[in-house]
């Protein structure tokens, strides 16, 4: 079995909403969701971005946003943004709920500061974690912030989730759409860049909009990184990453994560389930012809899209392995998708 490290998960998100069932949820497995950690430990997943991300309050008239997604075409509204002072308790309790996890799981998984801890987990056999935030609502206009988190381990942040940040703005969920859908980044988020690249902080460009992404690419002395998107020439989402975007990731030495969303994998955009392996082989193989063998990996977002039924939870990963090879990709391929690319991305970054 070829361990998987991944771009991109939500098991955080999870336990936010249920702490009372985070031992029943995590250790011991319960069958939902995509993650837990006997279902890890079984299916090769070597380790993964843990994403701290804020769900945005559900207003009474909101429109049913599975239902629209599955009809395409789509443009959804953004949610408003969230003040600092209503991110921060929220952003620290599922920073808490890794750290527990970390305790909990007694030696099975780690949280992982330097690229060399997390090489180090792997060649143990230990899930390595990285704390990661989606969205930066959590860091104040002053950065102060910024310094806490990475004291509790942040090693990776994405500017904005969709909805707008005093950093900046995001892509909405559109199809089809570019995601050239707005202004680029604040004084602030070109302040917050600045820091990142000082702290070797890892910069998401998900979900950030094509303006915003020029100005990372101007403003950032790191590689481009996309945890989890995939090719709008494919899949014409606005979360989707254009042609022009896929060669500057690749010639700033970047990555993309895939995404396992099927909204962001079907050409027709559809959020079905019911989805089989041509979309995933053809997203594969158009973003290995634009960006090389060596800049792309996969970046799921389990616990947080509507993965192929092909794939469903973390257990299909070996599955996922065994259809690309099938497919023609060879094992050494195969190794630098699964982890071996990322593991080079961490130290080029942190």
């Amino acid at each position: 079995m070829i361990p998987v490290f991944d771009g991109h998960n939500d098991i955080l998100l999870r336990l936010y909403l249920d702490p009372a069932r985070r031992e029943e949820i995590f250790l011991h497995g319960e069958g939902k969701g995509h993650l837990d950690l006997p279902r890890m430990k079984a299916s090769g997943f070597a380790g993964s971005f843990f994403a701290i991300y804020l769900p945005s309050p559900v207003a009474h008239d909101a429109p049913d946003y599975q239902a629209k997604m599955q009809n395409p075409p789509y443009n959804l509204p953004l949610p408003d943004l969230i003040p600092f002072g209503e991110a921060v308790r929220p952003a620290v309790t599922m920073a808490s709920h890794l750290l527990w996890m970390e305790r909990a799981s007694e030696g099975a998984l780690k949280i992982c500061r330097t690229a060399q801890e997390v090489r180090a987990c792997l060649d143990a056999g230990i899930i390595a974690a990285i704390m990661h935030m989606e969205g930066a609502e959590a860091i104040d206009e002053n950065l102060d912030s910024l310094h806490l988190f990475h004291a509790m381990g942040l090693r990776s942040l994405g500017p904005v989730w969709s909805r707008p940040t005093v950093f900046g703005n995001g892509v909405p969920f559109a199809y089809p759409s570019s995601p050239d859908t707005g202004p680029g980044l604040t004084d602030a988020g070109k302040r917050l860049v600045a820091a990142c690249n000082r702290l070797r902080i890892m910069l998401d460009l998900s979900h950030m909009n094509e303006a915003g992404f020029n100005d990372v690419a101007r403003l950032s002395d790191a590689p481009l990184v996309a945890t989890h998107s995939n090719a709008n020439a494919i899949c014409a989402s606005s979360r989707n990453l254009t042609d022009r975007q896929l060669a500057m990731i690749r010639d700033s030495g970047g990555m993309v994560g895939l995404n396992f969303s099927v909204s962001f994998l079907r050409p027709d955009g559809r959020q079905l389930a019911e989805t089989g392996w041509d979309p995933i082989l053809r997203q594969m193989d158009y973003l290995l012809e634009r960006l090389g063998e060596d800049h792309l990996g996969f970046g799921s977002d389990y616990d947080g899209c509507t993965t192929p039924a092909v794939i469903g939870d973390v257990t299909g990963l070996p599955k996922l392995l065994g259809a690309l090879s099938d497919h023609g990709y060879d094992r050494a391929l195969l190794t630098k998708l699964a982890h071996a690319n990322w593991l080079g991305l961490l130290d080029r970054t942190l």
